[in-house]
C-alpha cells in the first residue's frame, strides 16, 4: 500500500474548446489534510469535482489519470463511481442551503446515504444518524431530526453536511469553501469539528479555500492554483514563510490592510435612538400575552459625516435588520434622523425622493443585479426613477462612475454574467454612487470575493469616501476587513449593543467578552494602542 491515497496525473479539463485545467500533478496522503488555494477562476473546484467525475460529461472533457488507492478514476463506469460517492470519498459544498433538500427531513437525508451504501434502515439507521449529529456537535440531535433546511442556522446545516459526508466513514474528505458564508465562531467551530474528526477518523481532507488564516490553522501540506496550473506546492509553514513563487506572496500579502480615511467634517449625518424592530409571535392561546422575537432592540447611535461605522455580529443578531430599519425598508419604532429629517415619520410616498441619499450594496453582486439588463441600464435605473437628467446626460453620469469605480466604460452594455464577482462589485457601487448619496449601506459586500479582490474593493470604498465625504454603515463578519474600513465599531448580540466606540479601541481593548470572542475566532493580530495625541491626529 503506498503512502499516497490520491495520485493525480497530467489531469487536463477542457469546456468545449476552452481548457481549464492544464495537465496537473497531485497528491494526497494518507491522513493529511491537503488545501488547494487560488483565486475564483483558478481551477480548485473543478480539480476537485474530477476526483468524483462529478462535472458534465455533456460539456466537460477530462483526460490524464486519478488514481484512489490505485483504483483508476478517469472514464470509471457510473456503476463503479457509485460504490465510492458518499462512500469512500464524500464531499461537503460550499453553500449547505443549496446542498440541502429543502422538502426532506435532517434524518431523512443522512439516512438516504446509509440506505445506499449500507442497507441500514429503521432503528439501525435512526441511531446511526443521531450518532452522527452528536459526532459533529448538533446540540439536541433527537430534537433536529425532524428539522427541515430552513429551520436550521448556517453553522447547523452545515454541520448536516458534515455529519452526511462522514456517514460511511470515508478515506477521503473533499471540503469545497466550507466555511465561506459563516460567522467567524461558526467558521472556527467548523474547523476544530473537521480537525478532530481527521484525527479521530484517520481520514484524509481535500480543503478547497481563498481564506489563508483558515488553510494555515488545519492544512499541512498546501498547492497553489492559478489560471490552471500549480505554482508551489510546499508543506504549510514553509510556504506562509518563505513562499516561492510571487503569485503565493500575492495571496498572502492580500489581507485587507491601512487604515480608514482622515475625517474631515464635525457635523453629525445620521442620529438614531432606542430603535426597535420586533416581530410578532402568533398567540398560542387567547388572551395570552403576545411574544416578539426581538430582532432589534434598543439601539442608538450618532455618526459624523465622512465616518465609516463597522457593525459586527452573528448571522441573526440584527445586523441587516438594523441597517434595513435606518434604510426604512422595514418597520420600526424610535428615532431616526439623517441629516435634519426624522425619517420614522416619512410614509412610504415622502421616503421616495429621500431614498437617493440613501443607497445600499448587497452581499451577493450576482444576485443583485438584475441579468436581463445591462450594466448602463443597471446604472441609469436610479437616475430614471428619480428623473434626474435627460438620456444623454445619464449617459455621461454612468460613463463617469464606470471610471471612477475603475471599470471601462465601454463596457456598460455588456450583462452582468460577462464579468468577475468583482468587477459585478464594482458595478453595484456604481449603481449606489451614480445618485451622489451622502450615506451607503455596505451589507456583507465583500464576503464573496476572494482576498485580493477583497482588497482591491477596500481600497475603492475607501477613495471614493475621501473623494466624495461619503458615510458609511459596514455590515461584515469579517473582522479584517471592519478593521481595515471602520472609524467606529458597533457589536451586536441578539439585537442589543453589547459594545460600541472607537474601532482602533475596540480592536485594541475590548472590554465585552463577545467582542474578544469575535476577535479571536477572526485570527486578527491585537492592534497596539495609541496615544491620545495620536489619536487625535488620526480618529
Amino acid at each position: 500500500m503506498t503512502a499516497n491515497l490520491i495520485e493525480i496525473r497530467k489531469l487536463t479539463v477542457a469546456f468545449g474548446d476552452r481548457e481549464v485545467v492544464h495537465g496537473i500533478d497531485l497528491d494526497i496522503r494518507r491522513g493529511e489534510c491537503l488545501a488547494l488555494v487560488g483565486e475564483s477562476g483558478s481551477g480548485k473546484s473543478v480539480t476537485a469535482h474530477s476526483i468524483l467525475s462529478l462535472l458534465p460529461p455533456s460539456k466537460a472533457t477530462t483526460a490524464g489519470s486519478i488514481r484512489f488507492n490505485g483504483q483508476e478514476l478517469v472514464h470509471s463506469t457510473e456503476k463503479q463511481l457509485r460504490t465510492l460517492r458518499g462512500n469512500r470519498i464524500a464531499m461537503i459544498f460550499q453553500e449547505p442551503m443549496t446542498s440541502l433538500n429543502p422538502l426532506h427531513t435532517v434524518e431523512k437525508q443522512i439516512s438516504e446515504v446509509l440506505v445506499v451504501h449500507k442497507g441500514l434502515g429503521g432503528r439501525a439507521a435512526r441511531a446511526r444518524v443521531l450518532e452522527l449529529l452528536e459526532l459533529v456537535g448538533i446540540s439536541e440531535p433527537a430534537k433536529r431530526l425532524k428539522a427541515y433546511p430552513h429551520q436550521l442556522s448556517g453553522g447547523q446545516r452545515q454541520r448536516v453536511m458534515i455529519a452526511m459526508a462522514l456517514a460511511n466513514e470515508p478515506d477521503l474528505l473533499i471540503a469545497d469553501e466550507p466555511t465561506t458564508a459563516l460567522d467567524v465562531t461558526v467558521q472556527q467551530k467548523i474547523l476544530e469539528l473537521l480537525r478532530s474528526l481527521q484525527a479521530r477518523l484517520g481520514m484524509s481532507l481535500l480543503l478547497i479555500s481563498h481564506d489563508l488564516n483558515l488553510v494555515r490553522q488545519i492544512a499541512q501540506r498546501v498547492c497553489v492554483m492559478r489560471d490552471g496550473e500549480i505554482v508551489e506546492q510546499a508543506d504549510c509553514e514553509t510556504l506562509f514563510q518563505q513562499p516561492n513563487h510571487p503569485y503565493s506572496k500575492v495571496l498572502i500579502e492580500a489581507e485587507p490592510d491601512g487604515r480608514p480615511v482622515p475625517v474631515m467634517f464635525d457635523q453629525y449625518l445620521l442620529t438614531v435612538d432606542e430603535v426597535r424592530v420586533w416581530f410578532p409571535l402568533p398567540r398560542r392561546l387567547f388572551g395570552q400575552e403576545r411574544e416578539y422575537i426581538k430582532a432589534v432592540d434598543g439601539v442608538s447611535f450618532n455618526l459624523l459625516k465622512g465616518k465609516t461605522l463597522g457593525i459586527v455580529g452573528e448571522s441573526g443578531s440584527g445586523k441587516s435588520t438594523l441597517g434595513q430599519a435606518i434604510l426604512r425598508l422595514v418597520d420600526c419604532q424610535g428615532s431616526i434622523r439623517l441629516g435634519n429629517k426624522e425619517l420614522t415619520l416619512h410614509s412610504q410616498r415622502l421616503m421616495r425622493p429621500l431614498r437617493r441619499h440613501m443607497q445600499i450594496v448587497f452581499q451577493d453582486p450576482f444576485a443583485a443585479l438584475s441579468p436581463r439588463l445591462s450594466v448602463q441600464q443597471i446604472i441609469a435605473e436610479g437616475l430614471e426613477t428619480h428623473c434626474i437628467g435627460t438620456a444623454a446626460e445619464q449617459e455621461t453620469a454612468v460613463i463617469r462612475v464606470l471610471t471612477e469605480v475603475g471599470l471601462d466604460p465601454d463596457t456598460r452594455h455588456r450583462y452582468p454574467h460577462e464579468f468577475s464577482g468583482g468587477q459585478r462589485q464594482r458595478i453595484a457601487i456604481a449603481r449606489a454612487l451614480v445618485l451622489e448619496p451622502e450615506l451607503i449601506l455596505l451589507d456583507e459586500p465583500t464576503s464573496a470575493l476572494d482576498r485580493t479582490v477583497q482588497k482591491q474593493i477596500i481600497e475603492l470604498l475607501r477613495s471614493l469616501q475621501l473623494r466624495h465625504g461619503l458615510t458609511y454603515l459596514f455590515i461584515s463578519h469579517d473582522l479584517a476587513v471592519v478593521q481595515a474600513l471602520a472609524h467606529d465599531l458597533m457589536v451586536i448580540k441578539q439585537g442589543r449593543v453589547v459594545e460600541q466606540g472607537p474601532a482602533r479601541r475596540l480592536f485594541a481593548d475590548p472590554q465585552h467578552a463577545y467582542t474578544r470572542e469575535l476577535i479571536k475566532a477572526s485570527g486578527l493580530k491585537p492592534m497596539a494602542r495609541r496615544t491620545p495625541a495620536a489619536a487625535a491626529n488620526n480618529p
